[in-house]
């Protein structure tokens, strides 16, 4: 398993490959809960603000775990972060659809389901393709990245039509089945962390890379890290990531449908974001190597704020449509640049610790989102507090990507940082 090509094929591919659909199964439910926000919340007796709230926290609690997930697989591995992830959704859906007052669903859909999903998500798939590339890891992590695009094209529909079909419990037992089933063989048989220690570089691109790694300082430690500039900036962008994708799952359908589209084809405009986000993120992903990353992530920032601000005009069929494929060709890649980022700057090694704790912006962001989209119809009878809100943030985060380290720029220990 360790080999580093079967027949010519490298074996990292596989596991990116096995990533790539569990994170669509994973972030796919997390970006996709806007087809249960109103059959739970009719069926439960939840009000917009009670649900968005619940649905806030567990936002957070999937933030908060992401560290807690790069922590436990520096130290155990990532198998058996995959496997507990595994048994907390499990029992988390079972709880969930047994569940009737706020309490009980706050706890297992909200906080147990938030965790288990963080547990399986791109943040603990990330160091273990991180170590496993180093020629096209931008490439390999693009490549991630197309599950949780391909989640919110593919689950978006299917959960809508599944639950107007057998209901929101059947649809989502049925999710936790199909998941299980994928991730239990996944973790056992492919996800090894014992990656070939040349990974995937040709002989002389390995002696080239093993001669300069010789002569590197030492590189920082995490708390170092985590005082420097440009974890900030990544941080930020992740913040505004999140507060965006988050807002467009959980109340991007509502939105529509309060804009006088019916249910399919809210479903169905969304769906398209994330069916134009995997040919966005392939074609990306053969730039993400080769351009300046900081410049294609501050690119990705700015269209997709500018989406935000056209997504709440549209009236029309085409109009949502002709919005959702321009906002799809930059919906993916913020977070597989980011990781790059702090990949090139900080090294492979702390790479795990810094995006969990650089992924918790990206839940902050999210529960705000989330409270926020909500709240704020509620009391103003418009989206356009939460939705304009987003746009302003992502072109703020655009400006602030520009700012980043360009590639080839490695942070290392104090006493190796030049003193300017």
């Amino acid at each position: 398993m360790t080999a580093r090509t079967t027949g010519g094929w490298y074996f990292g591919w596989n596991i990116v490959a096995v990533a790539a659909f569990m994170t669509l199964l994973s972030s796919g439910m997390r970006l996709s809960f806007g087809p249960f926000f109103l059959p739970i919340s009719h069926d439960l007796g939840f009000s917009r603000s009670l649900l968005a709230s619940i649905v806030a926290v567990g936002m957070l609690a999937y933030g908060l775990a992401m560290p807690l997930a790069g922590h436990l697989i520096a130290r155990h591995g990532t198998r058996l972060v995959l496997l507990t992830g595994m048994v907390l959704v499990l029992g988390a859906v079972l709880w969930a659809v047994n569940a009737s007052g706020p309490l009980s669903f706050l706890l297992s859909f909200g906080l147990m389901l938030s965790v288990g999903l963080a547990f399986t998500s791109p943040v603990a798939l990330t160091p273990v393709i991180s170590q496993w590339f180093t020629r096209r890891r931008g490439m390999a992590l693009f490549y991630l990245s197309t599950g949780s695009m391909a989640g919110m094209a593919i689950m978006t529909p299917v959960l809508t039509y599944a639950i107007q079909s057998a209901g929101w419990r059947a649809t989502l037992l049925g999710f936790a089945a199909i998941f299980t089933a994928f991730t239990l063989p996944t973790a056992l048989l492919v996800i090894s962390d014992q990656a070939p220690e040349h990974t995937d570089l040709a002989p002389e691109e390995y002696a080239a890379h093993r001669a300069s790694a010789q002569v590197a300082p030492q590189s920082l430690r995490l708390r170092d890290a985590m005082r420097t500039a440009p974890f900030w900036k990544i941080f930020f962008g992740l913040f505004a990531c999140g507060f965006s994708m988050n807002l467009l799952g959980t109340h991007g359908m509502p939105m529509l449908m309060d804009h006088g589209f019916d249910a399919f084809t809210s479903a169905s405009g969304i769906g398209l974001i994330g069916v134009v986000a995997i040919v966005g993120t392939l074609v990306l992903g053969r730039f993400a190597d080769r351009l300046p990353r900081r410049n294609i992530l501050a690119a990705i920032y700015f269209v997709r704020g500018l989406g935000f601000f056209a997504l709440v005009l549209v009236g029309a069929h085409w109009e949502l449509y002709t919005t959702a494929a321009i906002g799809g060709l930059v919906w993916a890649g913020s977070i597989a640049l980011s990781s790059a980022i702090l990949a090139d700057v900080y090294g492979v090694r702390l790479v795990g610790l810094l995006y969990g704790m650089a992924y918790l912006g990206h839940q902050i962001g999210g529960t705000l989102s989330s409270w926020l989209g909500g709240w704020g119809y509620e009391h103003f009878g418009t989206h356009w507090v939460a939705f304009g809100s987003s746009g302003l943030l992502l072109i703020a985060a655009a400006v602030v990507a520009l700012q980043l380290p360009r590639r080839g720029f490695t942070l290392m220990a104090p006493a190796a940082v030049p003193s300017h």
